[in-house]
């Protein structure tokens, strides 16, 4: 997330396009959408990975986590190059975060059954 933040910031000053505006020139845009794509994403992630790591182990949450990790930077680079190819990338991601989440319902079900 760190390097979103400082993409978005270098494509400020490279499209010319002062703070607080987030619109103006489209690359500069898709630069935008990806940082902000990626802090939904996250807030989706982030519990479901706390809750598998807890549930189920911490080797199944990195594994996630990578898969995550993976498809957010495959997302992120389709979609400022060329935003139609950017669906791959966002499914492995979404991929993850429907793993962590169904391994962590599957954790929680098992703990609550013994």
């Amino acid at each position: 997330m760190m390097i979103n933040t400082f993409t978005v910031g270098r494509a400020r000053g490279k499209y010319h396009i002062k703070a607080p505006a987030v619109s103006g020139d489209e690359n500069f845009e898709r630069v935008y959408r990806v940082q902000m794509n990626t802090i939904e994403s996250v807030l989706l992630f982030i519990p479901a990975m706390w809750i598998y790591a807890l549930y189920l182990g911490d080797l199944g949450a990195a594994c996630t986590g990578l898969i995550w990790l993976v498809g957010r930077i495959w997302y992120g680079m389709a979609y400022i190059s060329n935003p139609p190819k950017r669906a791959i990338g966002f499914m492995i991601s979404m991929f993850a975060v429907l793993g962590a989440w169904l391994g962590g319902l599957y954790g929680v079900v098992l703990a609550l059954m013994y």
